[in-house]
């Protein structure tokens, strides 16, 4: 990932000295784009779904809509945070606060606690492994993957049916 300021600035179309305007160095350019990245990957979405009255409603939302999502910029990110511990240190906080997230929605749905944050665990790995792979599917094939995994880890409706 090209994070110094000299093609930053280039590719921007600004100036070296611009860029030095906007930030003190380029380790508050990374920390300013990885408090960005958190913001619109994990605290809009969240945000987002809170909009939501039913916990299976905002979770089956945001499976379809994280699996159904260009994630370029997740995976980019991720393979700067293997060799840069700012980066590391800013995605392992994201990760946590995801997966606590839907292990709470998990809860709200019904499982028991530890149920909920073992499958939000496994919901969040299929996410991570979807966000690296670089073999996409047909869109009718991913439709019936993501099908599949909502039915397999959202819960279903636990209400009794109505007598009539």
């Amino acid at each position: 990932m090209a994070l110094k300021a000299e093609p930053l600035a280039k590719a921007m179309g600004v100036s070296r000295g611009s860029f030095y305007w906007h930030f003190a160095d380029v380790a508050a350019f990374h920390a300013a784009l990885l408090d960005y990245w958190r913001e619109v990957a994990a605290e809009r979405v969240i945000a987002s779904l809170e909009t939501e009255g039913r916990s299976e409603d905002a979770l089956r939302r945001l499976i379809r809509t994280a699996f159904d999502a260009r994630l370029a910029t997740e995976a980019a990110i991720r393979g700067w945070a293997m060799h840069e511990p700012l980066a590391r240190k800013a995605m392992d906080a994201i990760d946590r606060r995801r997966v606590s997230y839907i292990a709470g929605l998990l809860a709200k749905a019904g499982l028991p606690l530890a149920q909920a944050r073992a499958r939000a665990r496994i919901l969040y790995w299929a996410f991570v492994g979807f966000a690296l792979s670089d073999q996409p599917l047909a869109r009718q094939q991913q439709q019936d993957a993501i099908t599949e995994l909502i039915r397999i880890t959202v819960p279903q409706d636990r209400r009794q049916p109505r007598k009539v």
